[in-house]
């Protein structure tokens, strides 16, 4: 017979093993309490007999049924059972119907089965009693039941049945309740699962509010189906974004190819349609290289090569490296990096990254106009700052800049392949920095990232 599903779940299965290792625990705590009540209830009554049998046999013959009949007149709870016996073993007094066997004389009060005989009739009782020969032949038996040891162990009984098997049904009834739950909670997630897997990538698993462990992973998960979804999206604009740019500087090839092939009559000529030929490869490998490039910085394969950076001697090195470039264009560049401060990082991404910045700033600032470049402190994180007074960027297009292959209206002449930023983007983020662009005449671009030390 197959179980419920819910039986076979982890958390039922648990919930069994928790109660009954509490069941075993509480009757294992109420064993002792038994145990040590009934020792020392046991040492009480053999004290209370061994003091009764001295208090009856302190005086001669002629008093003992007295005091025998005496202490056993005085009886409530029916607990004190005595007898006086011949030597021949008949009963003399008491309420006692025979003397046991097993009764050894003046030994310790042990446990044996008497016959009690009175009022109420007869009854065979296991008893503790002690049996003490007597001088001139008889023998005193008292004894007394353990009517107070049976109290407690109904009371715990009692106990045990109105505690106990309530705690173990309201447990395996939050059991049942919880594995019924993460079971429903489990067979959604599968459901959104199956909808994932079958391509609608908008799916995400359900999250109820709760911050519980189902809700951490389920914001987890639905956290990185979301990168997920981006890459896919991303990755499937690529493709499109690839063909669209590859195919003009290819089809240029093509066709000054095909020309040559058919005009070229001298050696110089179909070298110059070889060379611009080769123009437009280049720019095509240009941006195969840049999409692997930027590929290799996103999948985090430069993360064993980071170790502290000085910024402020890598700023300056970009400066010297477009300041000649920045003359010839008739565009001023000022560098500023005062404060030494040091980053955890990849020297040469961050150089390629904030080269890069420049390089558009240079490009897209028109002639007689500034470029400045500085490094700050902006409480614990660094700040590279690319300022420039070209004509910046629309709003529209703050967002979408640093998509691969972008290219606003106003630089689809220049040169390039629209990877700069995209390469940017991917650098920092693999920083874990920030990077962030303002709208407007006068663009600003901004890296800022965590300091690892001053330096």
């Amino acid at each position: 017979m197959r179980l419920p599903e819910f039986m076979r779940t982890t958390t039922f299965r648990w919930t069994l093993a928790v109660s009954g290792a509490f069941t075993v625990c509480i009757l294992l705590m109420f064993g002792f309490v038994l145990a040590q009540a009934y020792s020392f209830m046991t040492a009480d009554v053999d004290r209370l007999i061994v003091g009764i049998a001295n208090f009856v046999t302190s005086d001669g013959p002629e008093h003992r049924v007295e005091r025998l009949n005496e202490h056993l007149r005085i009886d409530a709870r029916h607990a004190k059972l005595g007898g006086l016996f011949a030597a021949d073993g008949s009963r003399i007094a008491g309420n006692i119907e025979s003397l046991p066997a097993e009764f050894r004389g003046d030994a310790r009060p042990q446990l044996v089965s008497l016959v009690k005989v009175d009022a109420s009739g007869r009854e065979r009782q296991t008893v503790r009693a002690l049996a003490r020969a007597l001088p001139e032949g008889g023998t005193l038996v008292v004894g007394r039941n353990d009517y107070e040891f049976s109290w407690i162990v109904d009371i715990v009984e009692r106990a045990l049945a109105l505690g106990l098997i309530p705690a173990l049904c309201l447990g395996l009834a939050t059991g049942v309740f919880l594995s019924v739950r993460a079971q429903r909670r489990v067979e959604e997630v599968n459901r959104r699962v199956q909808r994932i897997i079958a391509g609608e990538l908008r799916e995400r698993l359900p999250t109820h509010g709760t911050n519980d462990a189902f809700d951490k992973l389920a914001t987890l998960v639905n956290g990185m189906l979301d990168e997920i979804e981006t890459l896919v999206r991303s990755i499937a604009g690529v493709g499109d974004d690839i063909a669209h740019d590859l195919r003009t500087p290819l089809t240029r090839v093509r066709v000054c190819l095909e020309r040559a092939r058919q005009n070229a009559t001298t050696v110089d000529g179909l070298r110059a349609a070889v060379d611009q030929a080769i123009v437009g490869l280049d720019q095509s490998l240009a941006i195969v290289t840049a999409l692997l490039r930027i590929a290799e910085i996103e999948h985090g394969r430069r993360l064993a090569a980071f170790r502290d950076v000085a910024l402020a001697e890598l700023v300056r090195e970009v400066g010297d490296l477009y300041e000649p470039i920045a003359e010839d264009k008739k565009v001023g560049l000022v560098v500023g990096a005062k404060d030494e401060v040091t980053v955890h990082g990849d020297r040469d991404l961050l150089f390629e990254a904030i080269a890069n910045l420049v390089d558009n700033a240079v490009k897209f600032t028109p002639e007689g106009g500034h470029v400045e470049l500085s490094l700050s402190r902006a409480g614990d994180e660094a700040v590279v700052r690319v300022r420039d007074t070209g004509p910046g960027i629309v709003a529209d297009e703050q967002e979408l800049v640093g998509r691969r292959f972008y290219r606003s209206d106003k630089s689809r002449g220049d040169p390039g392949v629209g990877l700069g930023l995209s390469l940017v983007t991917a650098i920092v983020k693999l920083h874990g920095f920030r990077f962030a662009i303002s709208p407007g005449p006068g663009c600003v671009a901004e890296i800022a990232g965590q300091r690892a030390a001053y330096s």
